[in-house]
């Protein structure tokens, strides 16, 4: 039966088959971004669709790492020269080219690392972004199902997957299609990767904060905004990443 309790049932185990599976994964990840962000690096985040809200689970938010940027496909028109209408286009993620003005627009540093998220990992915008991050020298962690993207065939023009190109891969548990709840005649409802992605996203932030703890460092965090000393304390923190961190509303 398809209810709100049906659905709580059924996520409860893929986040606890999450944690169980993905263990090493994430120590991997959090080693890169740890390496990383204590070299003076930034993390950049990307996703497309709705896998932009892995993005912005890591970027700017309270209790997260401050040296976080988000990469948007909206960037193209906020910081540069695309008409507004290009977002018009429902399939512009699956664009190659639009990758090489996502990264220019970024201007990433040699010691920035990437995080790309994409439940199918094989539309054009993704799998072009991964390629020229790894071209370039950085470290790359791409969140994706395992079990859909093995079932579709690659977007791009390469033939390639996100996860074909990354140092590390973090599976995001969502089953083919996503949805968990099967409806009657075929088809699906209620999907679980938003979810999934938010547990690594945290998962994640935890395991970088243990790095900076276990060196005898202080972690980069931010405080909320809306305590008292959050806006100072945490504009005091990203002044020292001037002009890398793009923050808007």
């Amino acid at each position: 039966m398809i209810s709100a309790q049906g659905y709580a049932e059924a996520v409860r185990p893929v986040l606890d088959r999450l944690v169980d599976t993905s263990a090493d994964g994430i120590a991997a990840a959090a080693d890169l971004i740890a390496a990383s962000l204590r070299a003076g690096g930034v993390l950049q985040a990307f996703g497309a669709g709705h896998s932009e809200a892995f993005a912005a689970e890591l970027v700017a938010r309270a209790g997260g790492l401050v040296p976080t940027n988000r990469l948007s496909i909206h960037d193209l028109v906020l910081h540069g020269d695309a008409p507004r209408d290009v977002l018009a286009d429902p399939k512009l993620e699956r664009d190659p080219t639009i990758a090489h003005q996502l990264y220019a627009l970024a201007a990433p540093q040699p010691q920035d690392v990437f995080v790309v998220a994409s439940q199918s990992g094989i539309n054009g915008s993704v799998v072009e972004l991964a390629a020229l991050v790894t071209g370039r020298g950085h470290p790359l962690i791409a969140v994706t199902s395992v079990e859909h993207t093995a079932r579709v065939a690659p977007r791009h023009p390469s033939g390639r997957r996100l996860a074909d190109l990354a140092d590390v891969v973090l599976d995001n548990g969502a089953p083919y299609g996503d949805a968990l709840l099967p409806l009657e005649g075929g088809g699906a409802v209620c999907a679980v990767s938003s979810v999934t992605a938010a547990l690594l996203a945290q998962l994640l932030t935890a395991e970088v904060v243990r790095r900076f703890h276990q060196a005898g460092e202080v972690p980069p965090i931010y405080l909320s905004a809306n305590v008292p000393g959050g806006d100072e304390h945490n504009h005091a923190l990203e002044s020292r990443y001037a002009g890398r961190l793009r923050r808007t509303a």
